[in-house]
């Protein structure tokens, strides 16, 4: 069982910003700038590709919807997208709002309070549930 299907159990704290019947978005403990969020599917695949067409498609439209939500309440100039996942076997899309492109680089992490996690998750969270259709 993977740390993301523990969070997704609620078995490990999180700061959840989204949740469909499928999917599950919450903030990254170990950001590169506030906002960063992962984005999973809560059936525990290890890589992307290995998705089904449907399974993939329905990640990348969850991701762009909580991405959408992002945008509105965190200062960035964009929201960046990326999938690697080699830290952990379970599918994750890195939604990182973009001030420059160091964000992007997975070197630098910002240091941010619980309190700041969980203002930023309280208001994605409040957004995706009034916009998610």
């Amino acid at each position: 069982m993977s740390v993301f299907t523990k969070i997704i159990a609620g078995e490990i704290p999180s700061y959840k910003v989204a949740e469909t019947d499928d999917f599950f978005a919450f903030l990254d403990i170990n950001p590169n700038a506030p906002g960063h969020t992962l984005c999973v599917p809560k059936k525990e695949v290890n890589k992307l590709f290995d998705l089904d067409q449907e399974d993939y498609a329905n990640l990348m439209a969850f991701s762009r919807q909580v991405a959408l939500c992002l945008r509105e309440e965190v200062e960035c100039k964009r929201i960046g997208m990326t999938v690697i996942g080699l830290e952990v076997p379970h599918v994750h899309v890195h939604l990182i709002p973009l001030r420059d492109m160091e964000d992007a680089r997975f070197i630098n992490k910002e240091s941010m309070s619980d309190d700041q996690m969980r203002d930023i998750a309280t208001r994605v969270h409040k957004r995706f549930n009034n916009s998610y259709k």
